[in-house]
């Protein structure tokens, strides 16, 4: 994901590295736990199709430039949703690692912020998830209520962290992110994001036979 040059460089190039070794920490945890409820092959499996579909989002879908960065189809929502927090998480930093390798290695020196940017709103949903769904729900049965709320704040935490993480809270760097998060965590993703929901709602069965999402898209934990 593109980030202007002057945003982040020297001693905050050097901060990004901690925190995604705090993110690559947490990931690690929640690999743990996925890996006792679920089998490898499976596990395996969610990883794959989470990295393939997180290189599309960035390769394939459209993006534009707008603000301090450029919107992205970043759908961590959906990857969620559908794969489970830990499989989401490994998509979203190896799908981003290999868009950059193949597509724009210029962008590899902001690697280690852009993967902070996207895991660390994917594990605060993780929370916020536990707050607003009763335990048991599966996902294909959320409100739409319920899963804009988690978009928006997915897509909201990625904006505000992409925009702050380098510049701070100055006029002007506040201004380039309310038009950054205008565009991106409150109109272009969440759409997206109940899309692929009431896709999952009307092909539950047929996902279910996949045996390629996570076992509490269609049931309890």
């Amino acid at each position: 994901m593109h980030i202007e040059a002057g945003v982040v460089d020297g001693a905050k190039t050097l901060r990004s590295y901690a925190t995604a070794a705090g993110a690559a920490g947490v990931a690690a945890k929640l690999c743990d736990d996925d890996l006792k409820d679920n089998s490898a092959t499976s596990f395996v499996a969610r990883i794959t199709v989470a990295t393939a579909l997180v290189f599309i989002f960035f390769g394939a879908l459209p993006h534009y430039p707008v603000g301090v960065s450029e919107v992205h189809f970043i759908l961590g929502t959906t990857l969620f949703l559908i794969f489970g927090i830990a499989p989401a998480a490994l998509g979203l930093a190896l799908g981003l690692l290999g868009q950059g390798a193949l597509f724009v290695p210029g962008d590899l020196p902001h690697y280690f912020m852009t993967m902070t940017t996207l895991l660390v709103p994917l594990f605060g949903i993780g929370l916020l998830a536990k707050r607003i769904i009763t335990p048991g729900t599966a996902y294909v049965d959320l409100t739409y209520r319920q899963a804009l709320a988690l978009s928006v704040a997915y897509q909201g935490g990625m904006v505000a962290l992409a925009a702050f993480y380098g510049q701070g809270f100055g006029a002007d760097n506040v201004g380039a992110m309310l038009i950054f998060g205008a565009a991106y965590a409150v109109v272009v993703a969440p759409i997206a994001d109940l899309a692929v929901l009431a896709g999952a709602k009307a092909g539950r069965d047929l996902l279910d036979r996949t045996g390629l999402t996570h076992s509490r898209l269609h049931g309890p934990a």
